[in-house]
């Protein structure tokens, strides 16, 4: 079952049926579409929302999730966040890999709040407390905001990769932060 995280200004919840219709307003435009995939498109239907709906829903994981990025304050959905296995490049249909990714997707209307990598830093918090030693992310190279909070995120570069969904993406990884040892915190006496 999907964790509910919270944040200062955030919820990531699971994914409710009452959600098909920000899904279908999120995915049906170009905007957000441009970057997402080898060959985007716009959703076209509202029945294509409601069958992503059931995927986003399907995800049954400790750790792993795609979550619905709401405003604290008044339950409103902003976007999509999502940790998950990345699909390895190769032959189609894909399949996952053993790394994990990080990706997010947010309405237009709300960019340039900070909301995805306020999501996202809880994300990784979820992931690394959990366990996961090490973090993916891949933008299409056009992609610059993502690439800023990635960034952000710190998230190191590592370039352009094929390795994952059969395209060339811009590459960047995060690992566990080392654990501190109070001990060595302690000033010498």
């Amino acid at each position: 079952m999907t964790e509910v995280i919270n944040t200062e200004r955030l919820t990531l919840r699971p994914w409710e049926d009452s959600d098909v219709d920000f899904i279908y307003d999120l995915y049906s435009r170009w905007v957000v579409q441009r970057f997402i995939g080898t060959e985007p498109a716009v959703m076209a239907s509202r029945s294509e929302a409601v069958e992503r709906l059931a995927r986003f829903q399907a995800m049954d994981h400790p750790v792993h999730g795609i979550w619905a990025v709401t405003r604290k304050e008044d339950g409103l959905p902003v976007g999509t966040l999502l940790l998950k296995p990345i699909p390895a490049s190769g032959d189609e249909p894909l399949q996952p890999s053993k790394d994990i990714e990080i990706g997010w997707h947010f309405h237009p209307d709300h960019w340039g709040n900070g909301f995805a990598s306020e999501a996202a830093t809880a994300v990784l918090d979820h992931a690394f407390a959990s366990g996961l030693e090490q973090v993916v992310a891949v933008t299409n190279p056009a992609n610059e905001a993502s690439q800023s909070v990635c960034r952000r995120l710190g998230m190191e570069h590592q370039g352009l990769s094929k390795k994952y969904y059969n395209a060339a993406c811009e590459l960047f990884l995060v690992s566990k932060p080392a654990a501190t040892d109070p001990a060595a915190a302690e000033p010498a006496v």
